[in-house]
């Protein structure tokens, strides 16, 4: 039997920032990135403006990992031709944001950008894009790679583990079948509902937090 959820980008608007609701956006970002996340805190999730010509930094919600990686979710609705584009500037934003003066730039934090969107966005058939940025060699076709020292002092085995990590979620794509866990969380995202064979982690908290009659 399935339950009829509240829709996620309320939910995360209105619940999620409770820390004892961190499990359920924990749950859903430990199955998009393949590893255990730990919510240490949800920050502010609009950028302040510099001056009148600078942009909101428009995000549903931005976490910091219990690891003080930085994870930007956002649920968009409308279409908007330049979204690429404002994937790019939001995560850029929180490449400044988070660096002091005078710091090193190895101290720069790694950020995910993830991104769920209910509309048409490029071409692509798929519901699920993650984007690999690497150098690849013009002439050799090899794949740079960092160099001992900068693996051990940065703790990366690629370069693009220090450069943001974009993911797309283009829920609408979906066909409703659900072959793994992540399906689960996108199955919900695009129908607000759990099925209860569901395994996933989080959605048994989604269950739990975000029925309708558990809402006053």
């Amino acid at each position: 039997m399935s339950k009829k959820l509240i829709r996620f980008d309320w939910a995360m608007k209105k619940l999620l920032r409770h820390k004892a609701n961190f499990d359920v956006l924990e749950g859903f970002l430990s199955e998009l990135l393949r590893f255990d996340v730990m919510i240490e805190s949800i920050l502010e999730s609009e950028g302040n403006k510099a001056d009148e010509y600078d942009k909101y930094n428009r995000v549903d919600i931005l976490v910091k990992s219990s690891n003080d990686e930085l994870m930007l979710v956002e649920v968009q609705n409308d279409s908007e031709i330049d979204y690429f584009q404002r994937m790019l500037y939001g995560a850029s934003k929180l490449v400044t944001e988070y660096i002091k003066e005078g710091e090193p730039y190895g101290t720069i934090k790694k950020i995910y950008s993830i991104n769920i969107v209910y509309f048409g966005l490029g071409q692509g058939d798929d519901y699920l894009y993650e984007y690999k940025g690497e150098f690849v060699g013009l002439h050799q076709k090899d794949i740079l790679s960092p160099s001992p020292p900068q693996k051990q002092d940065f703790k990366v085995n690629k370069i693009s583990d220090i450069f943001p990590k974009y993911f797309l979620l283009k829920v609408n794509n979906f066909d409703d079948v659900a072959q793994d866990t992540l399906d689960e969380w996108i199955y919900f995202l695009k129908n607000s509902e759990v099925k209860d064979e569901f395994k996933a982690k989080g959605l048994d908290k989604a269950k739990e937090k975000l029925r309708y009659e558990g809402l006053t």
